[in-house]
This record gives structure tokens, C-alpha cells and sequence, in this order.
């Protein structure tokens, strides 16, 4: 019986493995493929694709470890965090002798094209075609909200491949290349004034017909492993590199360009989470803090938090087990949007009028006022309200499916 591996021994090795390994004066590609050459880049995948097969709690021991040497770790974005699982767990093996190791090692930058103007939450209703061509698949439609579409190199994409099918049924899951004649992609100007997301436009643009994920039709079932990953998507954090940095230190330099020219597209996702970091201070800073309203408002929203906060762990443990991302993801969505809604509400009773102020006399003011208007899209990103709650509702709590417009209903005769 082979004996468990601890997290000791997983710390040790790896901190004598980056003892010698480690050289921030290599490039960022350099020494990003030493580390996936390692299998230290993401542990608990299989070592046929460039892991080390050690269980999925140490995924969070070996970027702790990362971190404290001040070394790089693997890209961040939808490459890492929903192309590559998508692609471990639903890639053929040519797919993934292609794409899995461009994509750790940072080659590859990634979006994803999901949604349609009108198949957002209704995603299963999705217009865009592939027609197959010979040795290629011949793609029209439109996709929106897409984030980081104007800076990827490929696409995580869906497409409607059998017209004649059920909804569900007709679904195929590709890799797009995105740098392509037939491809036009157009920023999107938020009330938030931010731009972080894109529409694209396809017309006759192609596919290698071996850029098939699964099988044909089998899209749906691909995709909502996709969104499962999605939902369990930790907020976004830039890394934080050694100290030690001179001009020469290529690799910490390249990476640090490398997440600044990333978050800049998440630069407004704390304040669309609601900022609930700053009630608190706000109401000191205002003078309301002895407010019993205020006051009543903050302690619900704190203990509101912080039960979800231990919701989460459950469910962070669970992955840590190796367990796949499940319906308790809907849970923290739908929490994350609770607590957004109720923040930016204390936020608004704290600040009054003056929280529509972007140039007030406070530093924080522009922040409150970028709350107020970002919000609401954490109800919707990710999968809205609606969705996560038909999710618990069949999948965890057992209760009838929707009907299903699949088929029109027989009448009664």
C-alpha cells in the first residue's frame, strides 16, 4: 500500500528542485519551459501531460512554495483556467500534444466565445454554424462578451453543427484560430467605462476539422465542464515576484509586463465584486459609523460573508480531494452576487449623492462611484442568477427540470 504523499515532502522537494532550477535571468518562455519540463507547472495533472500525478491539494503547496522563492509560476487567464482543464479532461491526445504545452509555458493566449446576442443565459440556443468543407470547418456567426478576444491567439468556441438536431444535441466544441482573415473583433465601451470585453464578428472564417473538441455534437456536454471550471474561478490576483529585481532579471520583468498587460482587463473586477473591503472605512471616514442603520447594515453584510466564506472552503476542499468542479460553484456564484448587490447598497446609504461623485475630494470616491456601475455585471458573467439557481435547484436539491424546448409540447388528444 503506498504511503500518501504529505505536504512536507512536497515542500521540501520542490524547494530543492527550485534551489537549483530557479534563474530569474532566463527569459520568461525559458525558464517557463524548464518548469513545465519539471512538472511543477501544474503537479496534479498526469505526467504524460507534463505533470507529476500528485494529488489536486497541491496545486494551492506548490504555488504557495512558487511564491515565497519569488519565482514565476504558469500564465494566468482562461488559457489556464478553462481551455487547458477543458482540454485535459475532453481533448483527444493529438489536440493536446499541440495545445497543452504552448498554453502552460505561455505561448498561447486564449478567449473564450460562448455567448451570442441572442444565447446568453439561453446558451444551448446558440446560431453560430459549422459547416464542415473537407478538411475544414467553415464558421459564420457573432459571439459577445468575450474577454481578451482582441489579444488571443485561439479560441475556446462553440457552434451549431447539426440544424436538425434538438438544441442540445446540435453543439460541437472547437479551437478557433483567432488571427485569421474572416474574424473582426470590436471593443465594447462598459458604463463603467472600462473596455474589457469584445464582440466578434465571423464570417467564412475556418477551422482545421482536427481542432475538434469530442466528438460532433457532443458540444454541450464540453461546454458545461467549461462553465463549471468558470464558476470555481477564484478572483483574479496579480502575482507578486521577488524583490530582487534588477534590469537583467528577465523572467520576473517579462512576467510582470506580462500580468500588467493582462489585469489591465481585470483592473475593474474588485469593484464589480461590490468592495465590501470597504464599507467599513467609508463609514468611519463619512461619520456614519455610529449610524445604528449603517451599523446594522454592516453586520449583515459581514456575517453574510463570512458564512459563505466557510460555503467556499467546503468546496475548495472537495477539489482539493481531486474531486471535479460541481453544482456548489453555482452556490459561491450566486453568493458573490449577493454579496456585490448588498455592498454596493451599503456603499450607496454610506456615500448618499456623493457617491456618484468620480472626482470628489476623496481618493476613494472615483472607486465608489465605479462600484456603483459595475455591479451588476457580477449577476451576469460567469452565468446569471437565474441559471446558477435552475443548477442547485435540479442538480443538488432534486427538483423537476425546466421544461425543455427541445420539442414542442404534443397536444392533448
Amino acid at each position: 500500500m503506498t504511503t500518501p504523499i504529505t505536504d512536507h515532502q512536497v515542500r521540501t522537494e520542490l524547494r530543492e528542485w527550485l534551489a537549483g532550477a530557479w534563474d530569474p535571468d532566463l527569459s520568461l518562455l525559458q525558464w517557463r519551459e524548464r518548469l513545465v519540463a519539471s512538472g511543477w507547472a501544474v503537479p496534479s495533472w498526469p505526467v504524460r501531460w507534463h505533470g507529476r500525478g500528485l494529488p489536486a491539494w497541491c496545486e494551492r503547496t506548490v504555488a504557495d512554495e512558487l511564491r515565497i522563492a519569488g519565482a514565476v509560476g504558469p500564465p494566468v487567464g482562461s488559457g489556464m483556467t478553462l481551455a487547458a482543464p477543458t482540454l485535459l479532461e475532453h481533448g483527444g491526445d493529438e489536440l493536446n500534444e499541440r495545445l497543452l504545452r504552448p498554453t502552460l509555458t505561455g505561448e498561447l493566449h486564449w478567449c473564450q466565445l460562448f455567448s451570442e446576442p441572442g444565447a446568453g443565459s439561453d446558451l444551448a440556443s446558440l446560431s453560430a454554424t459549422a459547416v464542415r468543407d473537407g478538411d475544414e470547418w467553415v464558421i459564420n456567426g457573432q459571439k459577445v462578451w468575450n474577454t481578451s478576444a482582441h489579444h488571443a491567439d485561439v479560441a475556446i468556441f462553440l457552434a451549431r453543427t447539426d440544424r436538425e438536431s434538438p438544441k442540445h444535441n446540435g453543439i460541437s466544441y472547437f479551437v478557433l484560430p483567432m488571427r485569421q482573415h474572416g474574424i473582426e473583433v470590436r471593443p465594447i465601451v462598459q458604463m463603467n467605462r472600462h473596455a474589457s470585453f469584445s464582440e466578434v464578428f465571423l464570417t467564412d472564417a475556418r477551422i482545421p476539422a482536427n481542432n475538434i473538441v469530442g466528438a460532433e455534437g457532443d458540444g454541450w456536454r464540453i461546454a458545461r465542464a467549461t462553465l463549471a471550471h468558470e464558476r470555481t474561478f477564484a478572483t483574479l490576483r496579480p502575482p507578486v515576484y521577488a524583490t530582487d529585481r534588477g534590469p537583467q532579471r528577465r523572467a520576473i520583468v517579462e512576467a510582470e509586463a506580462e500580468s500588467a498587460e493582462h489585469f489591465k482587463t481585470y483592473v475593474w473586477y474588485p469593484q464589480r465584486a461590490g468592495r465590501a473591503d470597504l464599507v467599513i472605512d467609508q463609514a468611519r471616514s463619512r461619520g456614519v459609523n455610529s449610524d445604528p442603520v449603517v451599523r446594522q447594515e454592516i453586520t449583515r453584510l459581514v456575517s453574510f460573508m463570512r458564512a459563505n466564506e466557510w460555503t467556499a472552503a467546503r468546496a475548495r476542499d472537495m477539489r482539493a480531494l481531486g474531486r471535479p468542479p460541481g453544482p456548489e460553484g453555482s452556490i459561491g456564484k450566486l453568493a458573490a452576487s449577493e454579496v456585490a448587490r448588498r455592498s454596493s447598497r451599503l456603499h450607496s446609504l454610506i456615500a448618499g449623492a456623493a457617491g456618484m461623485l468620480t472626482n470628489g475630494p476623496s481618493p476613494t470616491d472615483a472607486i465608489i462611484a465605479e462600484v456603483l456601475v459595475s455591479t451588476p455585471a457580477q449577476s451576469i458573467a460567469g452565468g446569471t442568477d437565474e441559471i446558477q439557481r435552475n443548477i442547485i435547484g435540479e442538480s443538488m436539491l432534486g427538483l423537476p427540470r425546466e421544461p425543455s424546448t427541445a420539442h414542442p409540447p404534443r397536444s392533448a388528444t
